[in-house]
């Protein structure tokens, strides 16, 4: 576990994050995940709504990367971790709240994944690119 960088907890809040999975056998899978929260200084969670191969490959296999970019400023980052899928507790009931305010009709929450981060990627554009930076 390591300590999420502020500048990248700071960066985290309101990006579309791809959320990158393999199963057992090593098919990958990828899919965006508007619901990416920063939970403390070493764990993020995300919603799942939609994901049935998401779903399926973290029950197989908990490694996960997450990756958020912000377009306009070619800034991005690289989060990977240990998944813990959580169907009850607090951190559920909190993002089931925060669902059901959306602006938008969203489906139930099955779950959510909480993430603790092992390792983090300055993803931006130029000669850092891919370096470990915690």
């Amino acid at each position: 576990m390591v300590i999420i960088p502020k500048h990248v907890q700071d960066f985290l809040p309101g990006k579309l994050a791809w959320v990158a999975t393999a199963s057992r056998e090593g098919e990958p899978n990828c899919t965006p995940k508007g619901s990416l929260k920063l939970v403390d200084e070493n764990h993020v969670l995300f919603a799942d709504l939609f994901s049935l191969k998401t779903r399926k490959n973290l029950l197989e296999n908990s490694k996960v990367a997450v990756t958020v970019v912000d377009a306009a400023t070619a800034k991005g980052y690289q989060l990977k971790g240990i998944a813990e899928i959580i169907t009850s507790g607090p951190l559920f009931e909190d993002t089931s709240k925060q669902l059901k305010d959306a602006p938008i009709s969203l489906p139930p929450l099955h779950h959510v994944v909480k993430i603790t981060v092992e390792a983090v990627f300055d993803q931006s554009v130029g000669p850092e690119a891919g370096k470990q930076i915690a």
